[in-house]
This record gives C-alpha cells, structure tokens and sequence, in this order.
C-alpha cells in the first residue's frame, strides 16, 4: 500500500512574543511576506511606524534581489548559470554568491560532507521517484552520487569564477540559503540603525538586540508530534535557532517512511530522527549545521556540535527520546 501523507505547513520554531504593544516609547512592527516559496516574518523594534515600514520594505526587496541570484529554479539567476554550465565552462559571479559558496565548501569539510550543496541531483532524483510512489533504484543512485561531491566545486579566486567538474551536477542552497538571507538582513537593518528586531525565514529564525518587554526573546520548540504544542523554550539574544525534521515533508511507501532529506554520502533518505534544532549566532551557519547534525545522526550529531564553541543543539529521535549537547539549555513546557 502506498500511502502519500500531506502535512500542512507549520513551522518547526514557534515565535512567541507580543507584537505592536508601547514599551519605552518602542514597538514591535510586524510584518508577514511569501518569500523564496516560505513564509517570512520581519519583525522590528522601533519607535517610528514610518522608519518600521521602510526597513521592512527594504528587507522584502533585499530579499527578493538576493533570491535572484541563489535560486537555482530561477532560470536567469547566476547560480542557474553555473548549473547550465557544468562540465563545460567556469561562470563569473558576484562576490556574494561566490563568498556563499566558499562557505559553504567550508561547511562540508566541517561536516564531513554531511551538508553539500551539490547535493542536487539526488534530491531531484527522489523527488520525481516519490511523486511517482517508487523508490529509486540502486544503480539511478549511484549514477547519481557520482555527480555529488563538493569536492568538484573549483572556484578561482582572481577572476572569481565557479566551475562545476562534471555535466549533471546541480548546485543548491536550499538547506543554507534561508539561513543566509535571514542573517544577511540581519546585519544589514543593523547599519541602518534597526538595534533590535527578529527575522524567520520559514522557521529559519534569528534575533538581534533587547526584546523591549522581556530583554530576551522566548522561542518556542515545536514538538514534532503534536501540532500546535510545545516540548519547550528558549530564551535568545543575538543568537539564531534553526530546525531541520522529517515529520512536514515526507512520504509513506508500505509503512516506511521516506523524507525531503538526502544523505548526499550514501544517497539514501534520512532516518534516525524526528527533529534538530541548532541554536548558533550566525543564522547561515545554523542553517547548514541543523541539516548536517539530521543526516548524521544522534551520536555524531551531538559529537560535531560538543567540538564547536558557542554552538548547542537539541535532538528528537524517532521513540521520542530528547537529547542535548552539553549546552543546551530550554524550559520545558508543562
């Protein structure tokens, strides 16, 4: 029996905090957006309704710019070029986009290629299987892993160029590029003069400056088995929390369940766990660890994070389980 399970979007993070109420003469200004295909809140402290609406704008519109480049469905935008011409030619990009990359070879290496944003081909690969109610054969997995390896990215410096070394290969930012746009608008409304705000990039969330009420900022936890309820808080300043979980996007095939998160080392989907969640001061680098500590699993998960300074982590396996690093500190709901 095949079984396709359709969850409503909800969001892996729950905000918890009281908007448009007068503390000090200060505001939160809320504001909700469809961006880059998710939900986006920018929320921003400040005095002044019109300087609010403004920097709101202009969040919305960095965005939309910085989707032109990095989507890889965008069929002008740069990272399109790069894919169109792997195995063929390098590409010339814009520092952004080749600063981005180079972090994210970065990430891969940290991770021992649990995070690789070539990861395209395979995900491509379950995806039209699964639509079809099939599992992928082993030799359409192989031929794809042979096309995934962040090793293949060859950047030249001098002219700024991004070569991909085989024809196929696909580069993708989907489990960094929120990250990367929610702390890019981040530090930008903070030269703007924005000293205290929240940005959530489909639940890729990040926290800047005093919450006018409270100091800190509380963010709920989503529990991955009841919507709607909560396993527990954290309480965050200048920090982002990002969670990656198999229990939005995911497929039934005989009672096994197959998820949006692809092992780029054995090309297979992922399981072990129901939820990551990565609290880090930088909301790109959350971003791409939460995927990595998913694909790696429990053990080496919490052994990646326990070695990186300033870094926690919280994970839900599949009987329920709650696991920490050494770190990690939340209120439990009651």
């Amino acid at each position: 029996m095949v079984r396709k399970i359709l969850n409503m979007k909800y969001w892996l993070v729950i905000i918890t905090f009281i908007s448009s109420y007068t503390f000090s003469q200060e505001k939160i200004f809320d504001s909700y957006h469809q961006l880059m295909g998710v939900d986006f809140i920018i929320s921003i402290v400040c005095s002044d309704s019109i300087k609010a609406s403004q920097e709101i704008s202009f969040a919305v519109e960095e965005t939309r710019r910085i989707e032109k480049i990095i989507s890889s469905w965008d069929k002008e935008s740069q990272t399109s070029e790069i894919n169109l011409n792997a195995g063929s030619i390098p590409v010339q990009v814009d520092t952004e986009l080749f600063e981005l990359i180079k972090r994210s070879i970065k990430i891969s290496e940290l991770t021992d290629g649990a995070f690789d944003v070539t990861v395209g081909p395979l995900i491509d690969l379950w995806k039209v299987s699964l639509s079809n109610q099939i599992i992928p054969t082993k030799t359409l997995i192989n031929q794809a892993l042979l096309l995934v390896n962040y090793q293949f990215i060859k950047l030249n410096d001098e002219n700024q160029t991004v070569y991909l070394e085989k024809k196929g290969m696909k580069l993708g930012f989907g489990a960094i590029g929120k990250g990367y746009v929610a702390e890019l608008i981040k530090e930008e409304l903070i030269q703007r003069g924005i000293k205290a705000g929240m940005i959530s990039a489909g639940g890729d969330l990040v926290v800047w400056g005093n919450h006018p009420q409270k100091q800190h900022w509380s963010i709920g936890i989503a529990d991955p088995d009841k919507k709607g309820d909560l396993i527990g808080y954290v309480r965050l300043n200048e920090n982002a929390i990002v969670t990656s979980g198999n229990y939005e996007k995911f497929i039934e095939i005989d009672g096994e369940r197959y998820t949006h998160i692809i092992n780029p080392t054995t090309g297979q989907t992922v399981k072990g766990l129901k939820s990551v969640s990565v609290i880090c001061p930088n909301a790109e680098l959350a971003d791409a660890l939460a995927t990595a500590c998913f694909v790696l699993g429990l053990e080496e998960g919490i052994e990646l994070i326990n070695k990186l300074d300033g870094i926690e982590a919280l994970f839900i396996d599949t009987e329920n389980n709650i696991q920490t690093t050494n770190t990690f500190n939340y209120d439990k709901s009651h």
